[in-house]
């Protein structure tokens, strides 16, 4: 313990300092400290409190959270002031900033580089960039409804609705998602309400279901345990540990060495089971189906309300008793958006690093989960911007817009250190998908028969 000097005639706070070797022991549910710019902070019960979850600042207990504080919040500032009352001391003098044999230079450089990006305003949003992705969104419902409104809902009409519609609520799926990484307004709040809306109103979806899942997959991607993401056991095993640690438990839930195929039947599967906005007339369906999205979010609005085109083709169907039409366009959309996501948010994680928690630095353990997919205008278009993988999980408050921006000077700091910059073709990304499903398929049943 260290003891303050008086200032002003009054003695100042007295200051605990701490090693890592304590700090690394509090990292319990019941029992969690973590270090920001080496202050130590004890977020036990400020944890359930905490807007984006209990479980994403969990898993920083015991660690060094600077990097990732940095990240998830766009104004530190005012985050400080939720802190301070959590401080219980500091980092002794004697210790480094970095847990756990981190390579401090690379730390350094990271943060420098951040700081870098900030200076070339590269955390500001263009308004003209979101304006014109939000009005092509509206400009393809007004089209289907004007399809409607003038060719009804014969078979042609409903398959090119189905399609435009499609288009509509995945590009909506990536405008929701800026919105829940506060990457548009400067006021998190405003990032909120909209984000609300976009993801309620537009998608149909609770927005604090989301955040409970998506941060977690940020701070600790592709991390067993930590990361939701890759938590699939009863359908998938990932990565090349998880397949030899299940098989030689002799756990076998599904034929995982056939899980490269079957992967295309759950896509099939999961357009009937997993409803989206457009196809639920009722709002009790869409919570049987999500509970937990109910539960977490009840305020949230589960039918989407800015679809002209499907409230009138719902209504000229059931006046006409056109169920086969309806049900058609349904699930067809459900089909093609339910592809659309899929494809495109694993082709960037599967294929990579899936394993247990390592304690990387920031840098390192974000690039190790992610890949890159080369840039176009159709790929930054069709994967919203998510073709620029590495960036976001390294900056994931950055507007995407900005992402080449900074991209060279990731790669510069990535070949410095010798950390893998992995960049592909589209294509290649989704073959990798079902490569790398083999593998671990072969893995699992290699040790389920022989270990």
């Amino acid at each position: 313990m260290g003891k303050g000097g008086e200032k002003g005639g009054e003695p100042e706070a007295q200051i605990r300092f701490y090693t890592w070797e304590e700090i690394q022991k509090h990292n319990l549910r019941t029992d969690k400290w973590l270090v920001i710019e080496r202050k130590v902070y004890n977020v036990t019960k400020w944890a359930n409190r905490h807007p984006g979850g209990q479980r994403v600042i969990s898993h920083c207990a015991g660690e060094d959270a600077t990097d990732a504080f940095q990240a998830f919040h766009i104004n530190p500032t005012l985050v400080q002031k939720f802190l301070k009352p959590l401080l219980i001391g500091e980092l002794a003098p004697g210790e480094p900033s970095q847990d756990r044999d981190k390579n401090s230079q690379l730390v350094e450089d990271f943060r420098t580089l951040r700081k870098t990006a900030e200076d070339m305003n590269l955390f500001r949003a263009n308004p003209l960039f979101f304006s014109l992705y939000l009005g092509h969104i509206i400009a393809m419902e007004v089209l289907a409804w004007l399809m409607v409104s003038y060719f009804g809902t014969g078979w042609i009409t409903t398959l090119i609705l189905a399609c435009i519609l499609t288009v509509s609520q995945a590009q909506a799926g990536w405008l929701q998602h800026d919105f829940g990484h506060l990457s548009v307004f400067k006021k998190s709040s405003w990032n909120h309400i909209v984000h609300k809306f976009v993801i309620g109103h537009l998608k149909g979806a609770s927005a604090n279901w989301w955040n409970h899942r998506h941060f977690q997959h940020h701070a600790k991607p592709n991390i067993f345990k930590k990361d939701p993401d890759v938590n699939m056991l009863h359908v998938f095993v990932l990565g090349d540990t998880q397949p030899v640690e299940y098989g030689k438990k002799k756990l076998k839930y599904l034929p995982y060495n056939h899980q490269h195929e079957y992967f295309f039947l759950t896509r099939i599967l999961l357009s009937f089971l997993v409803p989206c906005s457009h196809t639920l007339p009722d709002p009790n369906t869409f919570m049987h189906f999500f509970p937990l999205r109910s539960r977490l979010d009840p305020s949230r609005v589960p039918q989407a309300t800015l679809f002209p085109a499907y409230w009138e083709a719902q209504g000229r169907v059931e006046t006409y008793g056109k169920g086969t039409e309806r049900a058609k366009g349904s699930w067809e959309l459900q089909f093609l958006e339910s592809h659309w996501f899929v494809w495109v948010t694993q082709m960037n994680h599967i294929p990579m690093e899936i394993d247990c928690e390592k304690h990387r630095d920031w840098l390192s353990s974000q690039v190790a989960a992610t890949c890159n997919i080369e840039q176009s205008f159709f790929n930054d278009w069709f994967t919203g911007h998510l073709n620029f993988q590495i960036e976001h999980h390294l900056f994931p408050t950055m507007p995407r817009h900005n992402f080449w921006k900074v991209k060279p000077l990731v790669k510069s700091l990535c070949a410095k250190y010798g950390v893998q910059y992995e960049e592909k073709p589209l294509g290649k990304a989704f073959v990798d998908i079902v490569g790398s499903l083999k593998k671990s398929g072969d893995l699992w049943l290699d040790a389920y028969l022989h270990k």
